[in-house]
């Protein structure tokens, strides 16, 4: 489990070393609500490509080893420590209009450009329509349905035709 208190270290921990993370998944999604709306098995954080060695690095120094994962690829590297902590670094690039490169498909500069909390830790995240929209097109779990619908009702964005089934 990631608690608060991880993630906020994790993230100091990259202000630390001047290296913007950005945070996408469920803890992206409860700093867009303001609130913990559940226990988190990770931490989604992107980064800018140029400063991995750095963040990884001291992810090394703070006890975090890589793991392959099937979804694993250059640009989405998985670490874990001893105490099942799991970080999911997503690395990405900028194009010259700063729009942003991920596994090759590209996406508005606009997408990193959210602001939430993560207990009183401000901090930059995907964006609520974007976090809606990253959140269709596979197959869902429990916990994407809460997402989901938690930033469709509390964002008024219309609910993907997907998770309807799952509105109250």
């Amino acid at each position: 489990m990631i608690t608060e208190k991880d993630a906020i270290d994790l993230i100091m921990l990259a202000e630390e070393l001047e290296i913007n993370v950005f945070i996408d998944g469920g803890w992206g999604v409860d700093a867009l609500l303001g609130e913990q709306t559940r226990e988190h098995q990770d931490i989604d954080l992107f980064a800018e490509e140029r400063q991995a060695v750095r963040f990884i690095h001291a992810l090394h120094q703070q006890g975090f080893k890589e793991r392959t994962e099937t979804y694993s690829t250059p640009q989405h590297i998985v670490f874990a420590d001893a105490d099942g902590r799991t970080v999911d670094l997503h690395l990405f690039t900028y194009t010259s209009e700063r729009k942003i490169v991920f596994e090759g498909a590209i996406y508005p500069a606009d997408t990193f450009n959210g602001e939430g909390c993560i207990g009183r830790k401000k901090v930059s995240c995907i964006p609520p329509q974007a976090q809606v929209a990253f959140h269709t097109g596979y197959v869902f779990d429990e916990n994407d349905i809460k997402d989901v619908l938690a930033l469709c009702y509390h964002f008024h964005i219309p609910i993907p035709e997907e998770y309807k089934p799952y509105a109250k």
